[in-house]
């Protein structure tokens, strides 16, 4: 990209090049093992909503600024456990650069996001190992996804729950926000009628979010961040967004 944030030409430049729907998480997704899940704490009463105020609600939980997050990553499976740390560049309104390194300088791996698309990743062949969608890691920093067009929209609002429930062809998404100074939200994907995973991010008084659990279902595993910084962001660096040049 040729300017300090991404542009639609820019970002639509490099789509032409990069397969969609590939979460450039999949690097930590080789995660952790994980026991069955408890039902969703979605409160009685789905009603159709609009997918416009579906739209809203989701608006709402992004920042009111560009962010710059850092974090501690811990992920383990039946074969194993490993930690790393990664940080954040988020430019709103949904465009991610994600860098990830390994305990002792290994497994580095490098992301753009925007939406639901993965601009690049590298190394791509780790990305492809990626089983959780977008949904799953836009909820693991806290922010929910809106509903696709032509999606069946449901809504409860009971006290300080709200639950929505997207539906499009054979997805299903549903998210629960707790509200507090303590509160969380939580993501759960199905993909016909299989849950494929499911996101718990906590927050803090201050409304940013301090941890997040990640877990898989198909692949029992586990992922989690626990958020060491999370701050307004300077202006990014032109080359923010541009994929690394090959070594040597």
């Amino acid at each position: 990209c040729g300017s300090s944030e991404p542009g639609d030409s820019a970002i639509m430049k490099h789509m032409e090049r990069v397969p969609h729907r590939l979460l450039p998480f999949a690097v930590l997704a080789a995660a952790a093992c994980s026991g069955g899940l408890a039902p969703l704490p979605v409160p009685v009463g789905l009603a159709p909503a609009s997918l416009e105020e579906a739209a809203q609600w989701a608006a709402s939980t992004r920042p009111a600024e560009n962010r710059e997050l850092r974090f501690r990553v811990s992920f383990q499976d039946e074969q194993g456990s490993a930690g790393g740390r990664g940080r954040v560049r988020l430019a709103l309104p949904d465009s991610v650069r994600l860098d990830f390194v390994g305990a002792l300088g290994s497994a580095r791996a490098q992301a753009f996001v925007t939406g639901d698309t993965s601009i690049w990743a590298d190394p791509e062949e780790d990305v492809r190992k990626l089983v959780p969608n977008y949904p799953l890691f836009w909820a693991m920093l806290g922010i929910a996804r809106g509903p696709e067009p032509g999606s069946s929209v449901r809504k409860v609002v009971n006290g300080i729950i709200t639950a929505w429930q997207f539906v499009s062809v054979g997805d299903t998404v549903e998210y629960v926000r707790e509200a507090g100074p303590a509160g969380r939200l939580i993501a759960e994907v199905r993909q016909n009628g299989k849950r494929i995973g499911r996101v718990e991010t906590k927050f803090g008084p201050d409304g940013l979010p301090v941890s997040s659990r990640l877990v898989v279902t198909e692949r029992p595993a586990k992922l989690d961040l626990t958020f060491i910084q999370n701050q307004k962001a300077a202006a990014f660096a032109p080359d923010t967004w541009t994929r690394p040049a090959p070594p040597g």
